[in-house]
Order: structure tokens, then sequence, then C-alpha cells
């Protein structure tokens, strides 16, 4: 369950998310391991890199290292 922070700093909660980003993407890369079905393989990889692309949206945010972060 993710932690709820009363913190009103933007970048707080993100560095939140991204640690529950990280946490889902490792469990599903590993129920890739786990399932058989070439289908169900496939939907995990890609939630896990959609996530991932999401977690690095997150942290060029909070990085401001894209234009329009800045």
């Amino acid at each position: 369950m993710m932690e709820s922070i009363a913190s009103k700093e933007p970048k707080a909660h993100t560095a939140n998310i991204r640690t529950e980003f990280r946490e889902l993407i490792q469990h599903l890369r590993e129920d890739t391991k786990k399932v058989e079905e070439p289908k169900a393989k496939a939907l995990f990889e890609t939630a896990a890199e959609v996530i991932s692309g999401l977690n690095t949206a997150f942290e060029h945010y909070e990085q401001s290292r894209e234009p329009a972060w800045k």
C-alpha cells in the first residue's frame, strides 16, 4: 500500500509515486517468469514498459530536465 505523505511539495509526492512504480515494475517482471501463457507474459512486460515510461516522466519532472518542466 502506498505511503500517504502530508507534504505540500509536489516533488515529495512524485518521489513517493516513483517508489511505487519501481515496485510494480519489478513485480510485473517477476510475474512474467512465473506464468507460461505467452499473451500474459506479453501483457505483463508491456505494462512494465508503460509504467517505466511514466517513471521516467516523473523523474524528468523532479529533475526539471525537459523543457516542459522548466
